[in-house]
């Protein structure tokens, strides 16, 4: 089924049939049979995996794989109720964001301003507007060209859930966002690389990013590869650098210059301050290095 039905790549498949034939081991040792195996024995397997010091991370994967496997029986026909229902998932440590330096992101702008063509000021816009409000990848590339005006310290963003608030734009952002339009604005038009004759001139863009896609703005996976490219002209390793990572290193520089909880929640579109205070993390790590690197009874 997940190769056939789903299309799963090969390592998934690999990935399936390790996790499943693990749990089979330990059901037929409990003289049960895997695709008869109750939601007891499910807990048992579960609570060796903790006791073998398996990180919750690969236990909930491993559950992932159960799950699929038990509802596929279900919906086959091979078993009455799924036992999976009646379990809970691992509870998994909150993952960390991992910023990039704030010389990195001088440097990825500066790398950025150095791609051929139109895509330079376009690569600077994107990553000056990222960094210089936090916003998501999502919300950046779906900007309407009307939010960007030329005495506007603030723009309306429309984020998750369709709420929307208001972002500050910095001078340096908003120049590089114009600089963008204008580049855009160049570009040859028609197959022939000119306008065509007779035709009406065409309509100022509807996006701040406009492209010819069906949605007809940039794409997120466009917006990811460009990103990509101006971290291999900075010198920087592409994998590190994302719009999320921007949008990290927003949140984590902020709040290492003292910014409060309360404004980061406003600034990223957070509905719950919970999510913000994961990046109280990342300042509790950043200090402990700090003393651990420079206190002088830190030694030992």
């Amino acid at each position: 089924m997940l190769a056939a039905e789903r299309g799963a790549a090969p390592n998934t498949l690999a990935a399936y049939g390790a996790d499943l034939e693990d749990f089979a081991g330990f059901a037929r040792a409990a003289g049960q049979a895997p695709a008869g195996a109750d939601a007891e024995l499910l807990r048992a397997y579960l609570r060796r995996l903790a006791d073998a010091g398996l990180k919750p991370r690969t236990a909930a994967r491993r559950l992932s794989a159960l799950r699929q496997f038990y509802r596929f029986l279900a919906r086959e026909g091979v078993r009455q109720e799924d036992p999976t229902e009646l379990l809970d998932s691992p509870r998994l440590p909150p993952t960390l964001p991992k910023p990039i330096a704030e010389a990195e992101v001088a440097a990825l702008i500066e790398g950025a301003g150095r791609l051929p063509g139109h895509r330079g000021p376009l690569a600077a816009a994107a990553l000056e507007l990222l960094y210089c409000s936090g916003l998501r990848a999502s919300e950046l590339v779906a900007l309407p060209a009307a939010a960007l005006r030329p005495d506007a310290a603030l723009i309306a963003v429309r984020g998750k859930g369709g709420r929307e608030r208001l972002v500050p734009i910095s001078a340096r952002a908003r120049d590089a966002a114009l600089a963008a339009r204008e580049a855009l604005g160049e570009r040859p038009r028609g197959k022939a690389g000119r306008k065509a004759e007779g035709k009406p001139a065409a309509l100022p863009p509807r996006w701040l990013f406009p492209a010819r896609g069906a949605s007809g703005h940039m794409t997120r996976q466009h917006l990811g590869l460009l990103l990509k490219d101006a971290a291999l002209a900075a010198g920087i390793e592409p994998a590190r650098v994302s719009p999320h990572v921007l949008r990290h290193s927003f949140a984590s520089h902020l709040l290492g210059r003292g910014a409060d909880l309360r404004s980061l929640q406003l600034l990223l579109g957070h509905a719950d301050i919970a999510t913000t205070q994961i990046y109280t993390q990342v300042l509790e790590e950043r200090l402990k290095a700090l003393v651990e690197a420079h206190h002088p009874l830190a030694e030992g």
